[in-house]
């Protein structure tokens, strides 16, 4: 998740794309994903993967493969490769959605959702396709090696995926990712900035004033977390990326969004669909912590505008 202007968009007026955004963006993601993040993503997709498995024993298998090591799977080269560059595809698309929008008489409000929703889905396609995909064939080469199969190397693994499918074999999953990334930025922007709302008018702070710096947080806390609504969309993600062998005779052969919800329900149940929601929760709210309070900050610090706290 990458933060965009906080300024809000004027009708008639066409803000011009502030490149120094999209390098702030993939510093940012790198920070985020380096630090809290890749470990917050592996818990959950350990659940996602293995349904059965509760929080403890997800943890424990996790650093049964390396110990703190387990925790940053995927990390290299993959998750980096993500980071850097979906922000500055992201912040470039939404801009463009966002202007255009406003410039058609639509609300400043309503054109930055719409600008999230659809800076989403083309990030997903232009950048995180194979990244998702290739981050779960990673924990899932750690599983293999932890099991005592002696798993192929990465490059090897992403050219063998690209000989058996092509493109498309490297973006498996990747409308489940796409569907997840609009409706993570929809939720995630709508929720914040309702929450903002919602902070000014309980301590009495005006539109135009900056929020503090724990009032920032706060509002990025909560629309990280009820931004999580949609996890059923990210475990049917795992599910269609996982290069874990599955015996289920009820398991689709050849797997699509809608048949793989349907695949997890009847094996799992409503709660299937949740599993892994808990470290996701956690994830939800460091991205949007960094990527919305803190980049905001390095952007103000670029800009030099003065702190107000």
């Amino acid at each position: 998740m990458v933060a965009m202007d906080s300024a809000p968009a004027v009708p008639g007026q066409r803000k011009k794309v502030n490149w120094s955004n999209i390098a702030v963006g993939g510093v940012m993601n790198m920070f985020e994903v380096t630090t809290l993040g890749q470990p917050f993503e592996v818990v959950k997709t350990q659940m996602a993967s293995q349904r059965g498995d509760s929080m403890t024993v997800a943890l424990r298998k996790v650093w049964a493969r390396g110990g703190v090591l387990g925790f940053y799977q995927g990390l290299i080269p993959w998750a980096w490769i993500e980071a850097s560059t979906k922000g500055a595809v992201l912040l470039f698309t939404a801009a463009e959605i966002e202007g255009a929008a406003v410039n058609f008489g639509i609300s400043p409000a309503v054109g930055g959702l719409l600008g999230g929703m659809g800076g989403g889905v083309v990030q997903a396609y232009a950048t995180m396709g194979f990244c998702t995909c290739m981050k779960t064939a990673e924990i899932t080469r750690s599983k293999m090696s932890a099991a005592g199969e002696k798993p192929p190397s990465t490059w090897k693994l992403f050219a063998d995926m690209y000989k058996a499918g092509g493109i498309a074999g490297i973006n498996k999953g990747v409308n489940a990712v796409a569907v997840r990334q609009m409706t993570n930025w929809g939720s995630r922007m709508g929720f914040a900035r309702l929450a903002e709302q919602g902070i000014r008018n309980a301590r009495g702070v005006p539109e135009g004033e900056k929020l503090g710096p724990l009032d920032r947080i706060a509002a990025s806390t909560i629309g990280g977390a009820l931004g999580c609504w949609n996890q059923p969309i990210e475990v049917v993600r795992v599910e269609m990326q996982s290069m874990a062998k599955n015996t289920s005779k009820d398991r689709p052969a050849k797997l699509t969004v809608f048949n793989t919800l349907g695949f997890i329900y009847k094996e799992s149940g409503i709660k299937g669909l949740y599993r892994g929601v808990t470290p996701r929760i956690g994830l939800g709210i460091w991205q949007t912590v960094c990527m919305v309070s803190f980049a905001d900050y390095v952007k103000e610090w670029i800009a030099g505008e003065p702190k107000k706290v």
